[in-house]
């Protein structure tokens, strides 16, 4: 049996942009994925809404740091054979750090924590695969709009930052944007067929990188 971690924000959530509300269960990626790599895989989906990269937002009501919470994730699901780090929209919050250069050097933190940690009995790091999210878009929610619409250009940028990174560290690498896009209700989030083309679209290069 093969395990994968999805590590995310709304998106892993599945925060559905007509609701709002969270899509159901089968419309979620990380189900979408685990229906399609079969029995023998468990995909676990930790998703937080407003998770960030590894920045702290004292204007949320639960811990979105996600390389404060990473280690201990880790450790619950530990042995892993690869972790799905898809987080960085949240990064660009004017509050935070609000910048794709921000993003990128958060999740390259996340890389490294992954790949330092002390894995219980001694269980090899797994491998890692980078996603960058699909980016925002022009919104008529006012809430949204004030909040990520000056950030699109910032979005629209990750995906070649967080290429970049890949290529340095060694990491797998998948563009969400090359499947999917934020729906224009609220400018971030997906309706339930932009999620599960993620969960589709990730497929291969998951089965790769778990040698399937």
């Amino acid at each position: 049996m093969k395990t994968v971690l999805c590590y995310g924000d709304s998106l892993t959530w599945g925060y559905n942009a007509e609701g709002p509300t969270r899509h159901a269960r089968e419309d979620r990626w990380p189900s979408v994925l685990a229906a399609a790599l079969g029995s023998g895989v468990d995909v676990i989906a930790e998703g937080l809404n407003g998770r960030t990269t590894v920045f702290d937002d004292h204007a949320a009501g639960a811990d979105r740091n996600g390389a404060r919470l990473l280690p201990s994730v880790l450790s619950t699901y530990s042995p892993l054979d690869l972790v799905i780090l898809f987080l960085g929209e949240n990064d660009l919050k004017p509050w935070l750090g609000g910048r794709a250069i921000a993003a990128q050097r958060g999740m390259k933190r996340l890389v490294e924590i992954v790949r330092s940690h002390v894995y219980p009995f001694d269980a090899p790091a797994p491998e890692i695969l980078i996603v960058a999210p699909p980016g925002f878009t022009e919104t008529g929610d006012p809430d949204f709009a004030a909040t990520f619409g000056s950030r699109i250009e910032e979005s629209l940028m990750l995906g070649s930052f967080y290429a970049d990174l890949a290529d340095d560290t060694g990491c797998g690498f998948f563009d969400a944007r090359s499947v999917a896009r934020a729906s224009p209700l609220d400018g971030v989030h997906l309706d339930a067929a932009n999620t599960r083309a993620i969960g589709r679209g990730l497929e291969p290069i998951v089965r790769m990188m778990l040698g399937l």
